[in-house]
């Protein structure tokens, strides 16, 4: 959506009027913006990201509200590694601090986190730990499953497949959608109804590639760290104007 358009001036929507059985079942944001609110603020570009918790915590509970079944949320890039040392040390200890503060109150909430990405050796151990005592913690939650695509990239995921499908023996001919899904970082996940991407920047930046063959995108030019959940409603309700037709016809 444009700047004039339901999002970037909240209000036009809300879980009332939209439509209960036409919901995404599965919801993607990809989170930008954080450098550029804390440069529009004079501040570092560390303080973007912190100022994103409040974001993600809000969007998670609008989300919740509508009953949507599946977040996923574009944490960090197989790209971002490229940043700045000091950044990328700051978001590695920051995600880490995100587990401890937020996993408890989305276990009570009733929310199964999982996550989405390589677990190769620049993740530090310690941030791994607390991925893996998340998902233990919240296994049993059906609610919401809030997925974090944390080290992931839509390519790295497929080249991530096509060598489990090597290993594993499969034969040519048997190679198809299913064989390839079924050796995905999250194969139980569905396809994402809505990808909504924050900042007015009009492009997929290889997320979930595979998946999103026939997601609605919405773009809005809200800066990640000001989005709440009343712009998720906007998203939700320019998602259900739209017609999806796969390919046929209405």
């Amino acid at each position: 959506m444009h700047s004039d358009e339901p999002g970037a001036n909240p209000g036009t929507s809300t879980p009332a009027t939209l439509v209960t059985g036409a919901m995404p079942v599965h919801i993607a944001c990809v989170m930008d913006g954080n450098g550029r609110w804390a440069a529009r603020r004079g501040l570092p570009r560390t303080d973007g990201h912190a100022a994103g918790e409040a974001a993600l915590l809000d969007t998670v509970e609008g989300a919740l509200e509508l009953g949507v079944s599946w977040l996923t949320m574009y944490a960090f890039s197989t790209e971002n590694w490229r940043r700045p040392p000091d950044e990328v040390r700051y978001l590695m200890g920051f995600n880490e601090g995100l587990l401890m503060r937020r996993r408890d109150e989305l276990n009570d909430k009733g929310v199964r986190i999982r996550f989405a990405g390589r677990r190769d050796w620049r993740v530090p151990r310690r941030v791994l730990r607390r991925m893996d005592e998340s998902v233990a913690l919240t296994e049993s939650n059906r609610r919401m499953t809030l997925t974090m695509a944390f080290n992931y990239g839509g390519r790295a995921e497929i080249v991530d497949a096509v060598r489990a499908l090597v290993a594993d023996g499969v034969p040519a001919g048997k190679v198809d959608d299913k064989a390839i899904r079924a050796r995905f970082y999250q194969p139980e996940q569905p396809d994402p109804d809505l990808v909504v991407r924050t900042s007015g920047e009009y492009r997929i930046s290889n997320f979930l590639l595979w998946q999103l063959a026939y997601s609605e995108l919405v773009f809005t030019d809200v800066l990640w760290p000001d989005f709440r959940r009343q712009h998720l409603f906007d998203a939700v309700g320019e998602y259900q104007r739209r017609r999806r037709r796969y390919g046929g016809v209405s």
